[in-house]
């Protein structure tokens, strides 16, 4: 980096290099970077490209940078995530809130906005394997007449979760646990989970951002990945009952699984296939009327 550089010949640089060392989206994750290193977004960073890249931040960035070009993600580097118009906080301990995990919420209120039209603020709902609390904490946001809970059997994901609850300005309640053990003997009304869902086999040949940096628990479904789905469907008779709608993240080619796992439960007379946008069968949704009963 020359001592003249502006900044937005440092974006420039910065793009080629990490293009050259395989970074996936280079200019994406440039841009990311510099933002973040020069604390200014938008309309304010596009203002800044012919400014001199100031002198106090080069150690800063270049170090962005370099992590960068070794596979690190730009969201640990930088340290947070959008999701859903919400920051939150992310660290090595939580898998980095994904895009398409928004759908899944969307579909969950469109569901529950149907089936608990009448049931003001008595719905219970809990995010399981909650990670960085981006469901949860979307969940609390939108529908704040809502209980909300979320389990992880990590403690220091839960941290992060309750820091960014905290941030965000939601109440939620965080329980240390696997699965639905942490919520035995309790009613549940909405169970929302994304869950680790690739094949054990598989993870080695996953990007090297994923592969080597999120964390291998939030990861490893099993030999199949779909172990976490069946386990929680065996652990419904912890519940008095089970919840009214059930909604499940899962990987590429796995929907048709899960949808007859929940189907076979009994539970559900209306089993939905959410499909994100790039049109992969993405989310699985249980759902019930509240007027049917389903007894464990």
């Amino acid at each position: 980096m020359t001592p003249e550089q502006s900044c937005r010949e440092a974006f420039v640089e910065a793009s080629s290099f990490l293009e050259k060392c395989g970074v996936y989206e280079p200019h994406n994750n440039a841009r990311l970077l510099l933002e973040h290193v020069l604390g200014v977004y938008g309309a304010q960073y596009y203002m800044m490209q012919p400014e001199p890249f100031p002198s106090g931040l080069r150690n800063r960035w270049e170090d962005a940078v370099t992590r960068k070009a070794a596979g690190e993600p730009a969201q640990y580097i930088i340290g947070s995530q959008e999701f859903y118009g919400l920051p939150f906080e992310v660290t090595p301990a939580v898998l980095i809130p994904r895009p398409e995990t928004e759908l899944l919420v969307e579909a969950v209120l469109r569901a529950a906005d149907r089936v608990f039209a009448s049931a003001g603020g008595a719905v219970r709902a809990v995010d399981i394997g909650t990670g960085s609390g981006a469901i949860a904490v979307t969940m609390a946001s939108l529908r704040p007449q809502w209980q909300v809970s979320a389990g992880d059997l990590s403690a220091d994901a839960l941290h992060v979760a309750a820091r960014n609850a905290a941030a965000n300005g939601v109440q939620i309640d965080f329980r240390e646990g696997d699965l639905l053990a942490p919520f035995a003997g309790e009613r549940l009304d909405i169970l929302v989970s994304n869950p680790p869902y690739i094949p054990a086999g598989d993870i080695a040949g996953l990007q090297q951002e994923v592969r080597d940096h999120e964390p291998r628990l939030a990861l490893d479904g099993g030999p199949d990945g779909l172990a976490p789905y069946r386990i929680m469907v065996e652990q419904l008779n912890l519940l008095p009952a089970p919840p009214q709608i059930v909604g499940f993240e899962l990987g590429m080619g796995q929907a048709h699984d899960v949808a007859a796992l929940l189907e076979s439960a009994g539970h559900w007379p209306e089993i939905i296939i959410v499909p994100d946008l790039a049109g992969i069968e993405r989310h699985v949704l249980g759902v019930r009327p509240s007027e049917q009963v389903t007894k464990m």
